[in-house]
């Protein structure tokens, strides 16, 4: 994946082939399919080419097949409808001649209007605690893996809280929340495209994993078999994706093998910049119909 902010934006920068057409470039990966997140951000990227005058304010998608990290990633972008405030974008990715994903963004012409939002929680500061990689090595007492930095050192990421069992969110009424702060681990440019899609690009890092807090496994673990299979965002207000953000998230329910997942996104000052919807697989490797084996 991405070492670096440069190489996470050349990631999200396509080539275009044709009118409303492109193509998507791979990073070196040792993963077996594409990150959700790349896929999602590149496919924004590709709308967002395709408007004027508009931010993107929400986008759903699909997950429909498994990318190969091998090979490009054909983005072909349908200009639905383009009103006086709102224009529609659907975009289809492709690879070996089937689509693998699907993405539709809704754009809207800034307007005022009326304002509120919810309070940030409370948090210790990024700079108190620690990265997504230490967490992992704790973990899993694998004290050499530098897997973490490999795969993701285009992103700075410290886990803030979690609810496991004696956490500092643990609560009966909400056992499956996790807090993580968030950025670019380097400088973006101050345009909003290139922060939106870099903040989707991280959407899809860590939010299938809080489904699995309560449960004491990780989303790496291999007692599992996870992946994303939709994915929905709103975005409330500009942002910049090199300052640090708080991901405040939890899962509302696990079932039939599928984890339901929430976030919101606050910026360090308390504004909600974006709010975020999954839901996945995290299928228990040997699991049949009456429980596990």
């Amino acid at each position: 994946m991405p070492n670096t902010v440069p190489d996470l934006l050349d990631l999200l920068e396509l080539e275009p082939l044709e009118v409303d057409l492109y193509r998507g470039r791979q990073p070196d990966t040792a993963m077996q399919r594409v990150f959700g997140g790349q896929v999602a951000a590149q496919a924004l990227s590709a709308a967002c080419n395709t408007v004027d005058d508009v931010a993107v304010h929400s986008l759903h998608s699909y997950y429909l097949r498994p990318g190969d990290t091998a090979v490009p990633i054909i983005y072909d972008v349908e200009r639905i409808r383009d009103g006086r405030s709102f224009s529609t974008r659907r975009v289809v990715a492709r690879q070996h001649g089937k689509s693998i994903f699907y993405l539709t963004a809704s754009f809207h012409l800034e307007e005022i209007g009326f304002h509120h939002q919810d309070a940030m929680p409370t948090v210790p500061p990024p700079e108190d605690c620690p990265s997504m990689g230490d967490v992992y090595r704790s973990v899993t007492g694998r004290n050499e893996d530098r897997s973490w930095e490999r795969e993701w050192a285009a992103l700075d990421v410290r886990y803030a809280a979690d609810s496991r069992a004696g956490g500092r969110l643990e609560s009966d009424s909400e056992p499956a929340r996790a807090q993580i702060w968030v950025k670019a681990a380097g400088q973006v440019p101050a345009d909003p495209v290139t922060n939106t899609c870099v903040l989707t690009y991280a959407s899809d890092l860590t939010l299938l994993g809080v489904s699995l807090v309560p449960h004491g496994v990780l989303i790496s673990s291999s007692k599992i078999s996870p992946a994303s299979l939709d994915h929905s965002m709103w975005f409330h207000r500009p942002f910049r994706a090199d300052q640090w953000m708080l991901y405040d998230q939890h899962s509302p329910s696990a079932s039939g093998a599928r984890g339901f997942a929430l976030g919101r996104v606050f910026s360090r000052d308390g504004v909600l910049i974006a709010s975020v919807a999954q839901e996945g697989l995290i299928r228990p490797i040997g699991a049949i119909r009456e429980g596990l084996a």
